[in-house]
């Protein structure tokens, strides 16, 4: 399948491993990058710039494909080493960066020198319209059912792609609930030119995280999310445990005096502890609605080889065959 994403990335399928703390290392990136879709590798989840490098040059050795890797520029008492972070990438000849968060148009003109593809992860066609006229070369459009921070506007997708499509010049793909062929399909029917699934992709063999976790993947139904720190503007959909449902709780009784002291707890440095460990009640972990559609952890070549075909069906024989019965 071709599309302007895959022209832009230079890769086989129109399928994104978006980045995820303490889930993108250079296993999953690389097994979905041989896959034909494009692995990212989560930046600020290495505790260095140097530790970025070692992983870059890890993923390199596993893969002759694409990969990117992901920054995530969040606002912080302690900033991340931003410059020493893309100089890694930089250095480990990477040619595609995910950015997230805020704005990232300080540190553009370093990637763009070196030849860097951007796209930014936007929730919002406001947000969208903006990475587009600062340079970025694609958009990420995360609706409302996305695992992590979904913003504050909570426009599903249905809405929200059409819309993108209506407004952007640049390709984008569309991020939130996606997960197998009709996601895809669906995406492209809106105007995106591919998809990026997070949470699906954590459910693989090759995704390096504690089988708990992938289990609580596949044992959760689109119900079984959450929305937190909504009274902070800093919401978040988790998968829900005993600890979201006590930070729930103390969200509702504390309700607008709510302080992020309040819950630290529940949400400060636990991805270490969930998806390393698989302590599934450590604290609250960013998971999407979509875990509903998945059912089972396949490996990424399957997956995504998978998605392909059905989608390939979907298109010629489903939709084209509606098409032929009305004549």
């Amino acid at each position: 399948m071709k599309t302007r994403i895959t022209e832009l990335f230079g890769i086989r399928h129109p399928i994104i491993q978006g980045g995820m703390h303490y889930v993108g290392f250079a296993e999953l990136a690389a097994a979905v990058s041989s896959a034909g879709g494009l692995g990212i590798i989560t930046g600020l989840t290495q505790p260095s710039a140097r530790d970025l490098a070692k992983e870059i040059a890890k993923c390199r050795a596993l893969t002759d494909k694409p990969f990117g890797v992901n920054l995530t520029f969040l606002p912080s008492l302690a900033t991340p080493d931003y410059p020493g972070y893309i100089k890694a990438i930089i250095d480990g000849g990477v040619k595609i960066v995910e950015t997230a968060g805020r704005n990232p148009e300080a540190y553009l003109p370093a990637l763009k020198e070196a030849g860097i593809k951007v796209i930014h992860k936007c929730t919002s066609v406001r947000h969208s319209l903006k990475a587009e006229r600062i340079g970025c070369d694609a958009v990420s459009v995360d609706g409302f059912e996305c695992g992590g921070h979904p913003g504050e506007d909570d426009v599903p997708n249905m809405i929200l792609l059409p819309r993108a499509a209506d407004e952007l010049s640049i390709p984008f793909v569309a991020s939130g609930g996606m997960a197998d062929a009709r996601s895809l399909v669906a995406a492209l029917a809106m105007g995106a030119e591919g998809m990026n699934m997070g949470t699906r992709f954590i459910a693989t063999r090759e995704a390096p995280v504690h089988d708990n976790v992938k289990q609580a993947i596949v044992a959760a139904s689109e119900l079984d999310t959450r929305l937190i720190m909504r009274s902070l503007r800093n919401t978040e959909r988790v998968l829900i445990n005993t600890t979201v449902e006590r930070l729930v709780e103390k969200e509702r009784v504390l309700g607008q005096d709510l302080k992020f002291a309040d819950i630290a707890e529940e949400v400060s440095g636990i991805y270490p502890r969930v998806m390393g460990e698989g302590e599934m009640d450590a604290g609250a972990w960013s998971c999407g609605m979509v875990a509903g559609l998945i059912h089972d952890v396949p490996s990424c070549q399957d997956l995504i080889d998978g998605i392909m075909a059905e989608a390939e069906k979907l298109i010629h024989r489903r939709l084209e065959g509606m098409l032929a019965g009305s004549a």
